[in-house]
């Protein structure tokens, strides 16, 4: 996906701006009092000055300015200007004070609702691509590394932020304070101003080629920091199996060039930003040594007075650090426009269909379930079904049995649709599943799979998780349903016990049994028991048998199962293998039958 030029990124950022517009504005309105106030505070040393070095033998002007004037009028309603200096001297210090006391306020209040709108922004821009990933399908999930997405919603958020308040409002400020200090400075003298701005439209054609270079590299660095989220996840997750297979040093090293390569690209932008500072000090001391050479002769001929002069070399150093800060803007820019690209490169990937407009909801099975010639593909031109057609009459138990990756998964992801035919269709009732709300869909679907997962909260939460109300009588009954309440009240703290991550606290049967009681708790019209015994011991098993048994009782059931003593009282069995159903029939019909299923059961029983 190609990257957004920068003005497609601010559009996209606009609407998490307008919430927090009026403080975004007030920030503004604050930013222009401090620069205002700032150039004041400056022009008020031209008293101060005058009345330290009253015996300048420099010639002055006849008529005084159109500064002085201003200033007199100003201080004469607070200070008086005649009499003894330091009297005049003690006065202007006072009011020069009282400004920077008002600029600071000012500066306090802009720094405190910059961040409110930057921390808004970001809690919204967060918040927005959360609730997104939830509604992608699975497939985007099968495609992206979990330390990418994890890179995105935490450090590339946090970087976006930057662009508004943190790199834009600086720009704005900047500008404010340019304009303020130029306006002061060309009161003062119009031919140093003219001086004092030859040497800026450099900054322009120095920087100007380096703004794409850099938002390239920045995005580099941000994509190799996911890949190193993504490899830490990865070795956490599986840090079983690398102490098993004695992998520690292999993993390391793994880790060391992930490192490596992300070193050196931070590296190579570094290099490139960290130009961005000497070659605007060059500029910027070239254009103070032009002032002071210039504006040295203009005062030596009585064009200035030295007050007025020392004023303007003031004001021309507040002109050189917002002007730095502009010339310097690629370079800051450029790491918040590459993670605002990769933030909304995730926004932009369509959510998976909640159906139509005026969706039915799914309210059970009426009369049964067809797949009508089904095939899917994850990726276009590799099918992993193919011409997928049977029917299954309301309460039945239906089985899927085969190799490992022959598509029985497949079978089952399409009847909660968390993916959708590539052509025919699965219906309910003779309704395609699409014409239904799919909230209401996958309620009435309790799924209860090999691989449980538990989340890192109490055994009661992940009982009750999805079903909302659950009461503490109906989760208990569920649970002895399910064979896991004698094992629960067993915990240190009982129902109120905190599993851990992923249920790392219980062992894979305790697992098994809770994730029964919470399809049992939701009281699903549609069963799917996908490998919900491979992993467990012939204790573990025969107990979550006989939760799934009564859990079936009454229910449309589908099972997959590798062990074929687990299917043997199913109504039908579908043998699939390369993604097509290539037997049907009960137990003993497709052991009499031959084919792959009696294979496979030879298999087993060897």
């Amino acid at each position: 996906m190609s990257a957004p030029a920068p003005p497609g990124v601010y559009r996209q950022l606009l609407p998490y701006l307008r919430p927090h517009a009026a403080s975004f504005l007030a920030a503004l309105v604050l930013a222009a009092v401090v620069a205002v106030l700032s150039t004041f505070s400056v022009l008020l040393l031209i008293p101060f000055l005058d009345a330290v070095f009253s015996a300048d033998a420099v010639p002055e002007p006849q008529e005084p300015n159109t500064v002085a004037r201003a200033l007199d009028w100003t201080l004469g309603r607070f200070v008086s200007l005649d009499g003894d200096p330091m009297t005049v001297v003690g006065g202007v210090i006072l009011f020069i004070l009282a400004v920077v006391a008002c600029n600071n306020v000012a500066e306090f209040g802009r720094t405190y609702l910059s961040a409110r709108v930057e921390q808004g922004m970001a809690r919204d821009l967060r918040n927005a691509v959360y609730r997104h990933l939830l509604g992608v399908d699975l497939g985007f999930f099968g495609r992206t590394r979990t330390g990418q997405v994890v890179a995105r919603l935490t450090h590339d958020v946090d970087q976006a932020r930057f662009l508004v308040m943190g790199q834009v409002a600086v720009a704005l400020r900047s500008v404010l304070q340019i304009g303020a200090v130029l306006a002061g400075m060309i009161l003062l003298s119009g031919r140093l101003t003219v001086a004092a701005l030859v040497v800026a439209p450099l900054t322009l054609v120095v920087w100007g080629p380096f703004a794409r270079r850099l938002r390239r590299r920045n995005r580099r660095v941000m994509d190799m920091a996911g890949e190193l989220g993504s490899h830490v996840q990865e070795t956490v997750s599986g840090i079983r199996l690398v102490k098993s297979a004695t992998a520690e040093r292999r993993e390391d090293q793994r880790f060391r060039s992930l490192t490596a390569a992300h070193y050196a690209a931070f590296l190579r932008t570094a290099r490139m930003t960290a130009l961005a500072r000497p070659v605007t000090e060059i500029i910027a001391g070239l254009g103070t040594a032009l002032i002071l050479w210039y504006g040295s002769r203009i005062v030596v001929e009585g064009g200035m007075s030295g007050s007025t002069f020392m004023s303007f070399l003031f004001l021309s150093t507040r002109l050189y650090a917002p002007a730095k800060q502009l010339s310097q803007l690629p370079a800051m820019l450029s790491p918040g426009l590459a993670a605002a690209d990769r933030v909304f490169e995730f926004l932009g990937v369509p959510a998976e269909s909640k159906g139509p407009d005026g969706a039915r909801p799914f309210a059970g099975v009426g009369s049964g379930i067809r797949y009508r010639n089904v095939s899917l593909e994850y990726r276009e031109g590799h099918p992993v079904l193919r011409g997928i057609d049977f029917r299954v009459t309301r309460g039945s138990v239906v089985a899927l049995v085969g190799r490992s990756g022959a598509g029985k998964t497949s079978i089952v992801d399409l009847l909660a649709r968390f993916f959708d035919p590539t052509a025919g269709s699965v219906e309910i009732d003779g309704k395609d599943l699409r014409e239904y709300d799919l909230a209401s869909l996958r309620r009435s679907l309790g799924i209860v799979s090999q691989e449980t997962v538990l989340f890192h909260d109490t055994v009661r939460a992940n009982m009750a998780y999805g079903t909302r109300g659950a009461s503490e009588g109906a989760i208990r009954e569920a649970a002895q349903a399910a064979h896991a309440h004698d094992f629960v009240t067993a915990l240190p703290q009982g129902y109120d016990t905190v599993v851990g991550e992923r249920g790392t606290t219980l062992s894979g049967g305790e697992r098994q049994r809770v994730a029964l009681t919470r399809a049992i708790l939701r009281d699903p019209p549609v069963l799917v028991l996908d490998e919900a015994t491979s992993s467990l011991d012939l204790e573990s098993e025969r107990l979550v048998q006989e939760a799934m048994r009564r859990l079936m009782a009454g229910r449309t059931a589908f099972v997959i199962a590798h062990r074929l003593a687990t299917v043997r009282r199913a109504d039908v069995i579908f043998v699939v293998d390369g993604g097509r159903i290539v037997q049907q029939g009960s137990h003993k019909e497709l052991l009499e039958e031959g084919g792959l299923y009696r294979r496979l059961q030879e298999l087993q029983l060897r």
